[in-house]
Order: C-alpha cells, then sequence, then structure tokens
C-alpha cells in the first residue's frame, strides 16, 4: 500500500512539474500581411485597406498583435 501510495506521490509531482513547465512557455507573437506571410513586431508595412494607402507597424494591443497606422502615404522609392 505504501508503495503504491509513493508511486502515485511521484506521478502527482511529474504532472504539476510538467503544467508549471508549459505554463511559463512564451507565446511567439507576429503579425501577418495581406498574403498571410509573416511580419515580426516593429516591423512596418505600406497598406492598401478601402482605398487608403498608409504605413503600418505590427504592434502589440492588448497581448494581441495588431496593425496600428504610422503615416498616410507610402513611400516607395
Amino acid at each position: 500500500m505504501k508503495k503504491a501510495m509513493f508511486v502515485l506521490a511521484l506521478l502527482g509531482a511529474a504532472i504539476t512539474t510538467q503544467s508549471v513547465a508549459q505554463a511559463r512557455k512564451t507565446v511567439d507573437c507576429y503579425c501577418t500581411d495581406k498574403s498571410g506571410a509573416r511580419v515580426e513586431l516593429g516591423q512596418t508595412k505600406c497598406m492598401n485597406v478601402g482605398g487608403r494607402v498608409f504605413m503600418a507597424r505590427c504592434e502589440m494591443s492588448l497581448n494581441s498583435p495588431m496593425w496600428r497606422e504610422q503615416k498616410e502615404d507610402c513611400l516607395i522609392g
């Protein structure tokens, strides 16, 4: 009986350790462009949305990646 209790205690400790490790795992955040390509946080892109053309940067807002407008026109050169 003591051996079974010891095994159960070890199993419980292993499950708890695994849960803590998973909780500390970082999430890789990034934006996507119109074609679905990955865009890293801090990068800027020229966006064309509803006929408007503007520069936008990939940023975090309330724990979610989003596009934030920076300038009205795009500098293409």
